[in-house]
Formats: C-alpha cells, sequence, structure tokens
C-alpha cells in the first residue's frame, strides 16, 4: 500500500496560537492519533524541536555554510509529521483534513516515493 506523509507547516503566527493553547492541542493532536491507529494507517508521527536550537547547511556557494537557527525564513516552518499507510491520495487527504491545526497552518500531503521509483543511472 502506498504510503502518504503529512507534513505540518506552520508560520509564526499559527506556531504562537498553538502555544497559547497548547494542553488543548497536545489533547486533539493525541485524540487524533489515537483514530489514526484504530484505523491502522498511523506508521509513524514525530513534531520538530524549537527552529531556533537548529541548524543550516547551505549548499549555494563553493563549500557548505553552516547557519545556526532561527532561520531567516520563517513564514512556513516544517513543524513535524505523520506517515501514513494508506490506499490513495484522497485517503490521505481525508485524514489531512481531520488534522486539529490552528488557523494560519498547512498541511502537505505527499506520497513518499517507493524505491523502485528512485532514479537509476543518472536519470531523473
Amino acid at each position: 500500500m502506498p504510503r502518504y506523509m503529512l507534513i505540518m507547516r506552520g508560520t509564526d503566527e499559527s506556531n504562537a496560537a498553538m502555544m497559547a493553547s497548547i494542553d488543548e492541542a497536545m489533547a486533539a493532536t493525541g485524540r487524533f492519533i489515537e483514530d489514526l491507529m484504530k484505523a491502522g494507517v498511523l506508521l509513524a508521527a514525530e513534531g520538530l524541536d524549537d527552529p531556533a536550537r537548529g541548524v543550516v547547511v547551505d549548499f549555494g556557494g563553493e563549500t557548505p555554510v553552516v547557519t545556526d537557527g532561527p532561520y531567516g525564513e520563517t513564514r512556513e516552518l516544517f513543524g513535524g509529521y505523520f506517515l501514513l499507510d494508506v490506499a490513495t491520495q484522497e485517503e490521505a487527504v481525508g485524514w489531512a483534513t481531520r488534522m486539529p491545526a490552528v488557523r494560519g497552518s498547512k498541511i502537505e500531503v505527499r506520497r513518499v516515493a517507493e524505491e523502485d521509483e528512485a532514479p537509476q543511472g543518472g536519470q531523473a
């Protein structure tokens, strides 16, 4: 069965709104995870740490440049993901629409490429 990743993307504003009611957000997310588990579609789910604690490795020049967080561009930060084992993109989207998310955030739905779909022999 195909795997789909629901990528949580937030803005500074939506992240602040979520933090303002973090207990409620965590409880709602817990219920969502329980629903995914009951349906047998949850493979993994992880949230990411504060972007201020991260680093960026930039390959834009001659050699890689490592820069401490926070990131310069924070309009849409990748905050975590859910990895689902579902039959179709439509089913993955259905789960994404049920995710407890604050106003201003987005959920990107992407199919995970299978091993046999990777480019071979330099072909894209």
